[in-house]
């Protein structure tokens, strides 16, 4: 059985309440005293009873994060940020899985297990504001992405369609003229990829390139089979692109097997892009150019602003204490990647 506040405050001969004031980081303590009492806690090797803390404030110490799929490698590096910044905080982190479904999506809204979590992060991508607007669950919510924006709770992004302007300009800056973009999506509902498409767009425009809708064939899902399918057709095309913009890694990737199958170069005779920054984006073959969004910063930010709602107004921070909620925008940030992929090996810069 390890040791108690009782235990350390006779080794340090003080009370009780001056160790609890020392363990919980209160400023009034003695200098000489705190000194004391933290050789007392070290000698003891005490650890702090999280779960009687956490009850005493009327919490778990559990927080939840909702991601629409765990196999996608962005979601699964995200969340092993939010479990670091949830950790520094003695919390443990729920993930739950939607798949992107409305119905569960809805169900997160309306109560996660609501009696074991004190916070929720939330990535959606069907739900909007009147679901949010109708939700009855109190527990305190931060949302990221990009489904709802200017919403009624702390919300976490980068600005997708900058960032997909920018990459755009990129491949047009290395002389490409025809360029493909692959992650456009019909779905109203594809915030995501609609702001990643105006950015390319955008990039076109302002270029005096004409925006040509063969080049940009519609997709369903963001995985490799979509990427290497969506390039068999681009690359079946009277004129093929010269460069292609992929929406996600992931799709850049199956683009990647696709060009490389049917005996292209790349960059040489194809130039790819892609968009997230995964792992498996620094070790292809050739290495991947990306917009890297920070995912530490990220996640950082949200487990932050939820301590903050948590700790807010109201008990355990619910919104019915009375206070009201101060609604934050965080635009994260990000940043262009170069790698082989658009450029070969001598000109790659990235990691």
């Amino acid at each position: 059985m390890g040791a108690s506040l009782k235990d350390v405050a006779a080794r340090a001969g003080v009370s009780v309440k001056t160790v609890s004031n020392v363990v919980n980081g209160y400023t009034y303590v003695a200098p000489h005293t705190r000194e004391k009492v933290e050789k007392a806690l070290a000698e003891l090797d005490y650890r702090p009873n999280l779960s009687a803390r956490n009850l005493r404030r009327g919490r778990t110490g559990v927080i939840a994060l909702a991601l629409p799929e765990l196999d996608a490698p962005y979601f699964a590096e995200l969340a092993r940020f939010v479990i670091d910044a949830a950790a520094e905080r003695g919390w443990t982190v729920l993930i739950d899985q939607t798949d992107g479904l409305a119905d569960r999506e809805r169900q997160v809204l309306q109560g996660i297990r609501e009696q074991l979590i004190d916070g929720l992060i939330f990535s959606p991508i069907t739900v909007g504001r009147e679901e949010l607007a109708a939700r009855t669950d109190d527990t305190p919510l931060v949302l990221l992405g990009e489904r709802i924006l200017d919403g009624p709770t702390h919300h976490v992004a980068i600005d997708n369609q900058r960032a997909a302007r920018e990459m755009t300009e990129h491949l047009i800056s290395l002389g490409h003229t025809r360029i493909g973009a692959i992650g456009a999506q019909e779905n109203p509902s594809a915030n995501t990829a609609h702001l990643r498409l105006a950015g390319y767009r955008q990039a076109l425009q302002a270029a005096g390139l004409p925006y040509d809708e063969r080049l940009v064939p519609p997709t369903g899902a963001y995985h490799r089979a979509d990427g290497a399918a969506l390039m068999r057709r681009l690359l079946e095309l009277d004129e093929p692109p010269q460069a292609v913009f992929c929406f996600n890694d992931l799709l850049a990737l199956g683009a990647l097997r696709t060009a490389l199958a049917a005996g292209l170069r790349v960059p040489q005779d194809l130039a790819l892009a892609g968009f997230d920054d995964i792992e498996d984006g620094r070790y292809s073959t050739p290495t991947l150019t990306t917009v890297s969004p920070d995912k530490g910063q990220i996640a950082r930010t949200a487990v932050e602003l939820l301590d903050a709602r948590i700790s807010g107004p109201g008990r355990a921070g619910r919104r019915g204490g009375g206070g009201v909620l101060q609604v934050r925008e965080v635009e994260a940030d990000y940043r262009l990647v170069v790698r082989e992929s658009t450029v070969g090996r001598a000109g790659a810069a990235g990691a």
